[in-house]
């Protein structure tokens, strides 16, 4: 069976909620409020996951042109809109990816050693499924407890 419908479904799924939770924010400055033992503000977690999958999924298995600056992820901001942005040019780039992914694609083993050891893709992608609902989660949850 090869998965990809299914992936494609749960990624689209999760970034569209994302861009929901975004757009949840009354205004700019609120996306980036650290507070306290919160460190990573909606927008900082936001450009994460943007990089994240535009990196992994784009650059590694898709062979895109992205290159990430993780260290702007958690220390940068941009206004809302280019955020809306990266978050749409994610979901293309992911949808790309899993429209043309096949039953080999997940058996192979992951271009790169991500966590020190071989792992597949299936593996992978399974991680970082996980990787964007957790992050997620701590989106909605920045959102309603430091916007109260």
């Amino acid at each position: 069976m090869n998965p990809s419908k299914e992936f494609e479904q749960l990624f689209a799924r999760d970034l569209r909620k994302l861009k929901e939770e975004i757009e949840s924010y009354p205004d700019e400055t609120s996306l980036w409020i650290k507070s306290g033992d919160i460190k990573n503000s909606a927008g900082n977690l936001a450009l994460h996951l943007c990089g994240n999958l535009q990196h992994f999924i784009g650059a590694v298995l898709s062979g895109t042109d992205y290159v990430r600056n993780r260290p702007f992820e958690f220390e940068g901001s941009v206004e809302r809109k280019q955020l809306l942005d990266e978050i749409d040019k994610t979901l293309d780039t992911v949808s790309s990816f899993f429209q043309e992914a096949s039953q080999e694609t997940y058996e192979k083993k992951y271009p790169i050693e991500v966590f020190g050891n071989e792992m597949s893709t299936f593996y992978f992608i399974v991680h970082l499924q996980g990787h964007l609902n957790y992050h997620l989660g701590q989106v909605n949850y920045h959102r309603r407890i430091l916007l109260k």
